[in-house]
């Protein structure tokens, strides 16, 4: 395979590369509006996952789109990586993916044909995976290489799952580990172990295919995934659409084992300045925690988690739902309940 570093080609990798909360607002402006359609399920206005259209009372569509430019220098890695995370928005619906196109940005000049034709193939093992085909796409001649998938899935509208339906009392279960933006940046600076490199390759790309049976549990009440944001960004977005707050343990949220180390070191992807900037003052943290751990809160996953806010009589079960699909590091990390749209971290 070519020579040719393809982190050493962009900017910025991955769900990193996400324009800043605060920024996106202001370019969005009233966009984010209800849009006056009656089918229109989901719309901007809650900044979920992604949009749903009604066709009929048994089913909707999910749409969305995600792309980014590499978080890694493996051509085939970098395409399931990108592919995993835009699939992951319609399982965050609770829906079901039927469908995928691929969007494609390379700098031709810069890549050889192989090396682009090994990251559409990455895209194409994980539709594989997903039971669904890559059906077309687009491309164009990039300055830097640019990979991802519009998504299309199916939900039933009983059981679509917003990120603005979530409950005073709700626990929170997160189901992978924090510290992939930590893990890519560490691969930049050439401090990423071969262990390091497999961990984030491992988490980024499975599958979050457990949103669809989460939606068939009437206690799942909000569901989304974290992404470029961090957990705390998508957690206050789900505190706003619910108008609720929402209280964190830092101890009982995963890590991955690999970026812990890293963290600690301080190590990470400018994205976290940028969301801590744009959020942070409505973070109330707790005056023992370190600026590390701060940090790693805000940290862009990219392919990350999902985020449930879950009855809690119905906690174990959806626990044993992600243990089951092989999440074995989800975990409950806190609460929601009346209050402001704040996140608290003890």
């Amino acid at each position: 395979m070519s020579e040719v570093k393809l982190t050493q080609l962009s900017h910025g990798g991955g769900c990193g590369c996400k324009i800043a909360p605060a920024l996106l607002q202001q370019i969005l402006g009233e966009a984010k509006e209800k849009l006056p359609f009656a089918n229109l399920l989901v719309g901007a206005e809650t900044s979920d996952d992604a949009a749903v259209y009604r066709l009929n009372d048994q089913q909707a569509v999910i749409a969305t789109t995600d792309f980014f430019m590499p978080i890694v220098d493996d051509p085939f890695d970098f395409g399931r990586i990108a592919a995993t995370n835009a699939l992951s928005d319609v399982y965050a619906m609770g829906g079901t993916p039927i469908m995928a196109l691929a969007i494609v940005g390379m700098p031709i000049n810069k890549l050889p044909v192989e090396t682009i034709r090994a990251i559409l193939q990455g895209g194409e093992a994980v539709c594989q995976a997903a039971g669904i085909p890559l059906a077309g796409g687009h491309s164009i001649d990039s300055v830097e290489p640019i990979y991802g998938l519009v998504a299309i899935g199916i939900v039933h509208p009983d059981q679509l799952k917003k990120n603005s339906d979530a409950r005073a009392g709700d626990v929170l279960i997160l189901g992978k580990g924090l510290g992939v933006g930590v893990l890519a940046a560490a691969l930049k600076k050439n401090l990423l172990s071969a262990t390091g490199y497999v961990q984030m390759v491992a988490n980024t790309t499975k599958l979050n295919a457990v949103g669809s049976e989460l939606a068939k549990l009437s206690g799942v009440h909000a569901l989304t995934d974290v992404t470029g944001f961090g957990l705390l960004g998508h957690l206050l977005e789900m505190c706003r659409g619910s108008g609720l707050g929402a209280e964190v343990k830092f101890n009982q949220v995963p890590v991955l084992s690999e970026a812990l180390p890293l963290a600690q070191q301080g190590i990470g992807p400018g994205a976290i300045e940028r969301n801590l900037a744009s959020y942070g003052h409505e973070v109330d943290f707790a005056a023992a925690l370190e600026s590390w751990q701060q940090r790693l809160l805000a940290d862009a996953q990219t392919s990350g988690g999902l985020l449930v806010s879950v009855a809690p009589e119905a906690a174990d079960e959806v626990l044993a739902i992600f243990h089951r699909g092989g999440f074995e590091q989800a975990a409950v990390i806190g609460t929601m309940g009346q209050g402001a749209a704040r996140v608290v971290v003890s």
